[in-house]
């Protein structure tokens, strides 16, 4: 049952923090936002460790470093960057690639065996990628939607090596929780150093929307979500735990619908469907997610 619950916030989560972003962008520069972030993240997950007495030194510093660089760093300078230049729930579809992502790297990383199923889900994912953005590749020719593009695989990309440190750390004995902590400290502090190297110009917090815009994502994005996603990551893996990412761009391109009058296009909505397709695929078509999530209930210290 913890597996489901953990699975089901996950969705609701990040299905919501992809117009948070899309409401900082333009006000603060995209280095500046992410490092408020992720050092107003930090300081709440150190505290409250702190406080509760369960923060550890990690058992190996250059995993959670790693993590640290992929997950609270550099993933997320390139998020922030694709949503400057396509609609944020776009960047959410792009990003439910991470299950293929995830696939690719447990294959490079642990041995993990890429079936032919998921080469399947991969083609059908990069065919609804390619319908989505039709209207604007082909028709529009509108080059800051293929850079936006780049940017939000790119930032994919990332977030899949910082799930294959995060297993490695949970395997290695540290807690998803204590090497979130530390990682977002040590983003932070990566986030600074790029900061000051390049003179960009640190400005405060202009309005209550971004103010609103960064506790959510700093609380309810990063230090809640993150734990809750690699906790499922520990309990399930990474290519299973992944799954989530198939269902929370639905909620996504609904709100940016909404808030950011995203315009449908029939290649759109057939381009949406083959990109849910294609995660799809990766799965079992005899072992269900739902049985996944819920195969520990009968093993001990579940």
């Amino acid at each position: 049952m913890l597996n489901v619950i953990l699975f089901i916030s996950t969705v609701l989560i990040w299905g919501t923090t992809w117009i948070a972003i899309a409401f900082q962008i333009g006000t603060v520069s995209v280095l500046v936002s992410v490092f408020y972030r992720f050092a107003l993240a930090a300081v709440f997950m150190m505290v409250g460790l702190i406080l509760l007495r369960k923060l550890r030194r990690p058992e190996h510093w250059r995993f959670v470093i790693l993590q640290a660089l992929c997950l609270f760093c550099f993933n997320f300078i390139a998020f922030y960057n694709a949503t400057a230049l396509i609609p944020s729930g776009l960047v959410s579809v792009i990003f439910s690639l991470a299950s293929v992502f995830n696939a690719i790297n447990a294959r490079l990383f642990f041995g993990e065996r890429i079936t032919p199923r998921i080469l399947l889900a991969g083609v059908i994912g990069m065919c609804g990628l390619v319908l989505l953005f039709w209207q604007d590749l082909v028709i529009s020719a509108n080059i800051e939607t293929v850079y936006g593009i780049l940017w939000a695989t790119l930032g994919t990309l990332f977030f899949s090596w910082g799930n294959m440190a995060s297993r490695r750390n949970t395997s290695d004995g540290t807690s998803p929780v204590c090497a979130n902590a530390w990682g977002m400290g040590i983003g932070a502090l990566a986030l600074l150093f790029i900061i000051l190297i390049t003179n960009t110009p640190i400005t405060a917090p202009p309005t209550l929307v971004y103010w609103n815009a960064l506790i959510y994502l700093a609380v309810i994005g990063s230090v809640i979500g993150f734990t809750i996603y690699l906790m499922l990551v520990g309990r399930i893996g990474a290519v299973r735990a992944s799954y989530a990412t198939v269902l929370f761009p639905v909620i996504a391109l609904l709100i940016s619908t909404v808030y950011e009058g995203y315009q449908w296009h029939p290649t759109a909505y057939v381009g949406i469907a083959l990109t849910m397709l294609g995660n799809f695929v990766i799965f079992s078509p005899n072992i269900s997610v739902w049985q996944n999530l819920k195969a520990r209930r009968s093993c001990p210290g579940s």
